[in-house]
């Protein structure tokens, strides 16, 4: 008898159970870490690989009871028999499966260690008497024909001992009598991995890909890999299945094993070549094809001679033309241009036979493939003047489609003039032939913006009807509307919106330029025509979607061991965008729950540990600075607190975006009211104002802003006594800008604590700083006055400071904005920018960024000097002053007496009286 504990279960409703759902497991896969998983760029990465892992025994996993199987076995007996428990048992995630796959791969190569696998028992259980007997009888009955008696007696056999293999097999040969195939395949697949079989698991493989099983397929391609690592033939199997179904990710990681195998093979780059393209892998393609290119000349130094034509045949081994083509195109994709330069320089002149002619490489244009004088091409081409004591001129020829990524490099590089030769060049070809290189030598211009050429290109390619596109006119609209023929490319527009009613685009175009022609009328006629449009258009999606959910059915993926849906649609809908692997608004207020969580029980802990903080207890103090470290850091990392738009303030971290459609629409229905406001429809004109309001909160995570500047201020003055200035500012600085901050009197208590810190380390410079932006809040206000000269002090270095050039200038402008509001009060202005007054219209010069005296266009002040207040929203004008302040001349005419200026000292110092 085994020693396996007997599993809890009825027969009939097992055999219904078990058969009737999936019937395989993995359990190295749910053993395998993400951290493997994410090591596979390294690791897939193929080399010259010949001759590892060929010391690897084979039959080491014949000799291993399959885990896959143990798992299938521990997880039956762990829960009940329910079609719902042993549906987990086969949920598999195929990213898990690949880790394991990788594992073999690594250790096959001779690469690493293959992590996860635990040393087997040795193949070839002894049964026990009691087994042995069943196993007869069952084999009896199946000779009399009586399968449900085998079916019955086989079901026992491997209630009591999982691992005998043979009853699987004549279980799985009575359902194929019974015709229920897909049952027998599954109980074959189960046999499968007790026997390790690498014959039988590709016959498995096969039956599986020709029922429609493919993750099935792709498991049973996997597991014989495995145990058969040279079968390359299985390998590709795999990827081409792999590719066939959509999952590209498993394609990449088989082709890439290929390659291990079989390095440098080009067919293998040409079917893993799209695949890396798909997955935006362009860097690894890029290097395989580098790679590839690289022995190739290695192997064949001297070159083969080609007449570098698109046309000619190439053998199936050669690393020929076309080849460099895909890697110039990868290199200029990735906007290594130099790289593609290179690439199709060195490339031809070794397909023609010169690549011992290296000394091509130390020029730094392209006259090596310069065209003869008398062709037809060398007008159009602008020529080239060499000197005599310079390389001359190759002459050698040059396919057009290697001249056209020359063209595109120079281009997008920035080198116009070889840039040109070449464009010229292919422009000088049959447009028809020739239409997408001349299209994407137009693109290069237009991403230039050389609107001129790249019009040029595109009109050329619009006048012929069988190059012309909707988005060769519109490009071609756009260039006449960027150097300025605006009527040119208005009837451009209108010839696309002739030829495409329903071009959306192209309509709020002409409606832009039928504005800036002064036609309004036009041009919200067209507006509305978007609008209208774009509403029937969401609509009619919201309808097409409730039809097709009161329609699905739910998909019937028969008896396969895996969900068997195709990856392609997966991956299309979760690939493209931004959003891919987002987390849902649900998840994040789940996590933004958490981190709230996580920061009032830190913060609690921090107001406990204040007091004895302060009072220099020192284990007090090192808690203390862990906690509010990682309070300001959170604080620090979450963007909705650093928006552009801060005078805003804190809208909270989901906030109710009532003008969610700030894209196309919001630009139409801008452009709409715009327009209607100047037919003299004024039912809309304060409608952008009123929609957004919206309520500013006070708080972050519950604690409120004054606790959270509170908390930083110390913290600042922390990292100051322990000789991190510098984190201290730039952490003081930073929160300047934040939402939560943006009050006069969290700006003030920010200066105020960088002052501090600065006096701390003697930076007096930052003293000044700070000071002056102090005293163009609070204009016309003695106090930030005072801070400054109490912050100076004395000392040497606070004179230096008190006697910056920037600061004299700055008091300067002052005192005659001061004596400006007392004489002529008419003659200032205000700067709804700068938020203060300034004398005139003229601005000077300050190196202070964001400090301007005056503004040409702003208002001027009320006759009697009342204090007047801004536009609704805005803070309080500051008050202009009645009398003589004598403050801000003594202050003048200290720093006159320190720059030994007696004279203009002695005059100010006289006016304090």
């Amino acid at each position: 008898m085994s020693a396996n504990p007997p599993v809890s279960m009825n027969e009939e409703p097992w055999e219904e159970d078990v058969f009737d759902e999936d019937a395989d497991g993995d359990v190295d896969y749910t053993e395998s870490s993400g951290e493997e998983y994410s090591e596979e760029e390294t690791e897939d990465a193929p080399g010259s690989q010949e001759g590892k892992g060929q010391d690897r025994d084979v039959g080491e996993p014949e000799q291993e009871v399959d885990q896959d199987f143990d798992r299938l076995v521990r997880e039956i007996r762990a829960g009940d028999t329910s079609a719902g428990a042993l549906s987990k048992v086969w949920d598999f995630d195929m990213k898990d499966r690949e880790a394991e796959f990788k594992d073999d791969l690594r250790e096959a190569s001779g690469i690493g260690r293959k992590r996860g696998r635990k040393p087997g028992r040795q193949r070839g259980i002894i049964l026990s008497p009691q087994v042995r007997a069943l196993i007869g009888e069952g084999n009896q009955a199946y000779v009399d024909n009586d399968i449900p008696s085998t079916i019955r007696i086989m079901q026992e056999v491997i209630r009591i001992e999982p691992r005998a293999g043979s009853a699987w097999s004549v279980l799985a040969q009575c359902y194929d009598d019974m015709g229920e195939r897909e049952k027998a395949l599954q109980l074959r697949i189960m046999a499968a991995h007790l026997n390790q079989d690498p014959e039988e698991w590709l016959r498995l493989a096969e039956q599986s890909r020709s029922q429609g099983y493919h993750q099935q397929a792709l498991y049973c391609y996997r597991k014989l890999y495995q145990l058969d690592p040279s079968n390359v033939n299985a390998l590709w199997d795999r990827a081409s299945l792999a590719k066939e179904v959509g999952d590209l990710r498993t394609a990449r990681h088989a082709f890439l094993a290929i390659l291990k195998r079989v390095p440098h093979d080009l067919s293998v780059l040409a079917e893993l070549r799209p695949i890396l393209i798909e997955l935006s892998d362009l860097e690894l393609c890029a290097s395989l094809f580098q790679d590839s290119f690289t022995h190739h000349q290695a192997t064949f130094p001297t070159g083969q001679v080609s007449n570098l034509s698109a046309e000619t045949s190439r053998t199936d081994h050669a690393f020929d033309l076309m080849e460099i083509f895909v890697l110039a195109d990868l290199y200029n994709t990735l906007g290594q241009h130099e790289q593609a330069i290179h690439t199709i320089r060195k490339g031809c002149r070794w397909l023609q036979g010169r690549a011992a002619q290296k000394f091509w490489d130390s020029c730094e244009d392209d006259r090596e493939w310069d065209v003869p004088a008398g062709s037809n091409t060398s007008t159009t081409s602008g020529g080239r003047t060499v000197s005599d004591g310079e390389v001359q001129p190759g002459m050698y020829p040059l396919d057009v489609n290697a001249r056209h990524r020359l063209a595109i490099a120079r281009i997008k590089m920035g080198d116009m003039t070889e840039g040109k030769i070449h464009a010229n060049i292919v422009l000088a070809q049959q447009i028809g032939e020739y239409a997408a290189l001349f299209s994407e030598i137009a693109d290069a211009y237009f991403e230039r913006e050389m609107y001129a050429e790249a019009g040029y290109i595109y009109e050329m390619l619009g006048a012929d009807g069988g190059t012309s596109s909707l988005y060769v006119l519109l490009q071609a609209a756009s260039c006449r509307r960027m150097i300025g023929d605006i009527k040119e490319a208005a009837e451009v527009y209108e010839h696309v919106i002739e030829a495409d009613p329903t071009h959306n685009d192209a309509k709020m175009k002409l409606a832009e330029i039928y504005e800036i022609l002064n036609e309004p009328r036009r041009a919200l006629d067209l507006v509305l025509q978007v609008i209208d449009s774009r509403r029937k258009i969401r609509n009619g999606g919201r309808q097409d979607q409730e039809g097709e959910n009161m329609t699905s059915a739910p998909d019937a993926s028969g008896t396969s061991l895996f969900e068997e849906k195709s990856r392609l649609g997966k991956e299309k809908m979760s690939r493209p965008g931004p959003k891919a692997g987002k987390l849902t608004l649900p998840q994040l207020r789940e996590l933004e729950a958490s981190k709230e969580k996580d920061a009032v029980l830190s913060y609690g802990r921090v107001k406990e540990l204040w007091a004895r903080m302060l009072a220099g207890d020192m284990q007090a103090d090192r808690e203390w600075m862990h906690e509010a470290e990682s309070l300001v850091e959170s604080f620090r990392e979450t963007r909705a607190l650093f928006l552009t738009t801060r005078q805003a303030g804190f809208r909270g971290m989901f906030p109710r975006a009532k003008k969610r459609k700030q894209t196309e629409e919001a630009t139409e229905d801008s452009m709409a009211s715009r327009l209607q406001l100047e037919l003299g429809r004024d039912t809309l004109t304060k409608k952008s104002k009123s929609d957004g309001v919206s309520q500013n909160m006070n708080s972050f995570r519950t604690i409120s802003f004054d606790d959270w500047l509170r908390l930083m201020m110390q913290y600042a003055f922390n990292l100051t006594e322990r000789g991190h200035y510098d984190d201290a500012q730039d952490l003081l600085r930073h929160i300047m800008y934040s939402n939560g901050f943006q009050k006069r009197s969290h700006q003030d208590a920010i200066r105020c604590a960088l002052m501090t810190c600065s006096i701390t380390v003697g930076r007096h410079d930052i003293v000044v700083e700070q000071s002056r932006k102090l005293v163009n809040a609070h204009q016309f206000n003695n106090e930030p006055l005072r801070i400054l000269v109490a912050s100076l002090a004395s000392g040497l270095h606070s004179t230096d400071a008190f006697l910056a050039s920037t600061l004299s200038k700055h008091m300067l402008r002052e005192l005659r904005a001061h004596d400006a509001a007392l004489k002529n009060p008419d003659g200032l202005r205000w700067n709804p920018v700068l938020k203060r007054y300034g004398v005139g219209s003229k601005v000077d010069d300050d190196e202070d960024e964001g400090i301007d005296a005056g503004h040409a266009g702003g208002e001027t002040v009320g006759k009697e000097g009342q204090d007047t207040t801004g536009a609704q929203g805005e803070q309080p004008r500051p008050r202009l002053p009645t009398k003589e302040n004598p403050v801000g001349v003594a202050v003048y005419g200290q720093i006159c007496l320190a720059a030994k200026s007696y004279q203009s000292a002695l005059i100010h110092h006289l006016r304090e009286k």
